[in-house]
């Protein structure tokens, strides 16, 4: 097992990516594993920091993580395109292509991947999983949601009161705009720039629907997913898990969703 983590050649350079490698013995016949992270978060807080890639990696996986644009190590463009949805899925369809990634195939039991999502990255992995059938395999999208908080954020009040301003009247973009403020290296005016860019590419989850078997994951306290169960019926074919007294900020951190997440994927 290796926790070297490599750079990815050929992808947007703009984009932190890292490989890490798993369990050599057993390369060739464990399909990647995509981690893809929240907002205002990153790989490092959000995969590293609790447990989920040493976990994998142990597993036997081999590891890709993104930090999405304007987040963690990734650069910030001041071009709004680059924070658009779709532009975000032809990035990580060019990233898991660099990878090595190759097409599912039924006698290759290392052949596509598996998908991780968390919060954002949990709707981009729906979205992602919809378009690219050929290449996932299974998939884990923890504190989704049927809604879309980032589309439905306050901007121009979040932008006030980052500036000094008045405090945002609206609580579900206060605590947005509070759990961004929480990380000192982040960068407000590029998280601004992806809710500006999500406005107007508002997740709507009815409108392509990921054929491949799903995990959703929970925080028994987690308001952000309480619409959870619509995916489920639209999917038709996800589990569900519910994490007692866990929050949207803390169910990422259970051993339990690890724990059922290695076990979903082992299928």
């Amino acid at each position: 097992m290796s926790g070297y983590g490599s750079l990815v050649e050929g992808t947007d350079p703009r984009l932190d990516v890292q490989v890490f490698a798993g369990d050599d013995d057993g390369a060739d016949s464990c399909r990647p594993v995509l981690l893809l992270h929240g907002f205002a978060s990153d790989s490092q807080l959000n995969w590293h920091n609790s447990g989920w890639v040493n976990a994998l990696l142990t597993a036997g996986r081999q590891v890709i993580t993104v930090d999405l644009p304007g987040h963690g190590a990734s650069a910030a463009p001041a071009d709004l395109d680059a924070y658009r949805p779709s532009r975000i899925r032809a990035d990580l369809l060019q990233v898991v292509q660099d990878a090595g990634v190759r097409p599912l195939a039924d006698a290759d039991p290392g052949s596509g991947l598996d998908v991780v999502g968390y919060s954002l990255g949990s709707r981009l992995a729906w979205e992602f999983g919809a378009t690219q059938p050929e290449l996932v395999h299974r998939m884990v999208l923890g504190g989704p949601g049927s809604g879309d908080p980032l589309a439905d954020f306050d901007l121009d009040a979040a932008r006030e009161a980052a500036a000094g301003g008045a405090p945002v009247a609206d609580p579900r973009t206060a605590e947005l705009l509070r759990m961004a403020q929480l990380v000192p290296q982040n960068n407000l005016a590029a998280l601004f720039r992806m809710v500006e860019a999500i406005k107007e590419e508002p997740f709507s989850p009815a409108a392509a629907v990921p054929g491949m078997p799903l995990l959703l994951v929970a925080g028994e306290r987690d308001d952000l997913a309480a619409t959870a169960p619509e995916l489920a019926a639209l999917s038709g074919q996800a589990d569900m898990l519910t994490l007692p007294a866990r929050t949207h900020a803390n169910a990422v951190t259970s051993r339990a969703f690890k724990t059922a997440a290695l076990d979903f994927l082992a299928g």
